[in-house]
């Protein structure tokens, strides 16, 4: 009975948490789409654990559909090469929030731009609501390097959503984490020049 009371209360905190965060006032897609670096990422799923230490910056391109829905490809570099994949994000009736089906976890997910000045970073939320493991924060830089206060604002927010210190990860540059990471973000970069 006491677990299952702790258990109600984590969910129902997080649920709390998630119902205040509010998508990027006047969110623009157009000024948001193009080439972003995730810098930074806050994940505590048990599954992810083992895996903590071998997240490397990876790079994704953000396309407008005529929609307005959005295409997500991201590339990360592993032991097997450059691998890529394509997110389709549903645009809501809400500016900055979309939807998406995680073939991975076989469900819905939410994703709201928290914060971005578009130019620089931009803190964005993914969540299931009323499952706490399906939730991350990830930071998001046209760089792969951001200034130190962004990478405190990034760690306070995800903080404040429930994650632990332990969870909140911001990898190192592509550019110092081994020459395969390099050629696979150099390729990222080729494709997406043209």
């Amino acid at each position: 009975m006491r677990t299952t009371m702790v258990a109600v209360v984590m969910v129902m905190c997080a649920m709390m948490a998630h119902a205040d965060v509010k998508p990027q006032r006047d969110f623009n897609l157009q000024r948001f789409a193009g080439r972003w670096y995730r810098v930074g990422l806050a994940y505590d799923s048990p599954n992810f654990v083992p895996y903590r230490d071998k997240v490397k910056v990876s790079m994704g391109v953000i396309t407008v559909l005529p929609s307005g829905n959005v295409n997500l490809t991201m590339w990360d570099a592993t032991p097997v090469g450059c691998l890529s994949k394509v997110y389709q994000y549903e645009k809501t009736n809400v500016a900055g929030q979309f939807t998406y089906f995680s073939t991975r976890h076989n469900m819905v997910k939410d994703i709201t731009v928290v914060d971005t000045n578009y130019t620089d970073y931009a803190l964005v939320l993914k969540h299931k609501v009323f499952n706490r493991e399906y939730t991350q924060v990830a930071l998001y830089g046209r760089s792969q390097s951001l200034r130190n206060n962004v990478i405190q604002k990034f760690k306070a927010f995800a903080l404040s959503q429930g994650f632990s210190k332990e969870s909140i990860l911001t990898p190192p540059p592509a550019g110092k984490v081994g020459r395969t990471h390099t050629q696979c973000i150099y390729t990222q970069l080729m494709l997406t020049a043209k």
